[in-house]
């Protein structure tokens, strides 16, 4: 008796745990929406006249798909002085290629490849960006990953914010030129769910306190104030370093209403939900209290599960459709009206099912700390540090040795 009483309280609960889940979640859409049409809506001022020289540096690392393109693009801006610095590791790499004949064909631009294998610390794209920048001319530094694309008025927008001396960093949303299913199903994920959390983020906060690779704006004197790339040259998401620290040195970060373009290719499932769980991993190092949070918003999941605790009863049926619907909508605004994302505009319909696969790779990232990045196996730390395993196991090999050594010594 005892026991079946305990099971039928345990089922209510669960069934009460998941009806607040699926409000919530309702609620954080309905937000979306709200942050999405409040963000778009009123556009960020251009002042022409501000135009400071700036120093754009691009940490390369093999060929992505469409490499010329995207790299080719920041050779086009309709801007009045800036120069370009490609940085790359190893002199064999086949990107070098691709940039001589970016540096041949706008030979009128200020170009610079820098070929260097210092490394400051774990993190090899954040030793290329050191490396770019001992050659940096201007004040202003503009970084971009190799994957992104941009239009010709990107520069003049960008560094608009920075006209006011508290900004310390400027940083940018951006939608997905996916190629394959497998692209397209991560591209979905990124507009329509990781840019609403920033979209809400922005105003629940008052502006966010991290910023993307896709692009960040920093003064040198910002960076300077934080110790340079140095400090954050052995962080995963060096990205988000380069916004957390310049808040914590008392600057603000902005969110640009400028959206870039990311070329994303990946036709193997594997690779791409490991990247997933790296990102996730990632995410939960960086900001532990709001990678928990993130349970509000998986409103297909918990509806679904919440239909199933009630073995398809009305609630649980009114609890999906609300919660799909609403999910829908807010996909299809912040996506498509307001990024302008074809890709979602498209496939809509596949968004269950990745929200589905997201749910898990959200649990995933709760478990271990090992992560594999550009064929390197690597530990993260509690505050989102990388560690080569090859230097863990060296240590392993020692302490083994050495405890032998000390058995031996003893024994004699």
């Amino acid at each position: 008796m005892f026991a079946s009483n305990f099971l039928r309280i345990s089922h209510l609960i669960i069934i009460d745990f998941l009806v607040i889940l699926c409000i919530f979640s309702v609620c954080f859409y309905y937000y979306a929406i709200y942050a999405a049409i409040t963000f778009f809506g009123h556009p960020q001022s251009t002042d022409l006249e501000f135009h400071p020289p700036v120093s754009i540096l691009k940490p390369l690392c093999g060929v992505d798909s469409d490499a010329y393109e995207n790299l080719a693009s920041f050779c086009q801006q309709d801007y009045p002085k800036y120069q370009i610095i490609f940085a790359v590791r190893n002199s064999q790499d086949p990107c070098i290629e691709i940039v001589e004949k970016i540096i041949y064909n706008y030979s009128d631009l200020d170009i610079l490849l820098i070929v260097s294998d210092r490394v400051i610390g774990t993190n090899l794209k954040v030793s290329n960006l050191a490396n770019a920048a001992t050659k940096a001319k201007y004040e202003i530094l503009v970084l971009a990953d190799s994957d992104i694309r941009v239009g010709t008025d990107y520069l003049q927008r960008v560094i608009q914010p920075l006209q006011d001396e508290s900004v310390g960093v400027v940083t940018c949303l951006y939608r997905s030129l996916a190629q394959g299913w497998v692209s397209t199903f991560e591209a979905i994920g990124t507009t329509t769910e990781f840019h609403a959390g920033v979209l809400v983020s922005n105003i629940q906060e008052n502006g966010i306190k991290y910023a993307f690779g896709s692009t960040i704006a920093i003064p040198k004197k910002v960076l300077e104030a934080i110790g340079g790339f140095e400090a954050i040259a052995d962080y995963l998401a060096d990205d988000f370093q380069l916004g957390y620290l310049p808040v914590q040195a008392g600057y603000k970060v902005v969110l640009s209403d400028y959206v870039v373009e990311h070329v994303q290719t990946s036709n193997n499932l594997v690779d791409a939900i490991k990247r997933q769980i790296r990102w996730a991993r990632g995410k939960r190092v960086s900001r532990p209290w709001g990678y928990l949070g993130l349970i509000f918003t998986h409103g297909v999941v918990t509806s679904f599960l919440l239909l199933i605790a009630t073995d398809g009863s009305i609630l649980g049926w009114v609890g999906l459709c609300i919660c799909w619907v609403t999910r829908l909508v807010m996909a299809w605004v912040v996506g498509t009206i307001s990024l302008k994302d074809p890709i979602v505009k498209k496939f809509l319909w596949l968004i269950p099912g990745h929200d589905l696969l997201s749910f898990v790779i959200w649990c995933f990232g709760f478990i271990g700390n090992t992560i594999e990045w550009r064929g390197q196996q690597l530990k993260l730390t509690k505050d989102g540090k990388l560690l080569l395993q090859e230097d863990r196991s060296a240590q392993l090999s020692i302490k083994v040795l050495t405890s032998k050594l000390w058995r031996k010594f003893t024994y004699l």
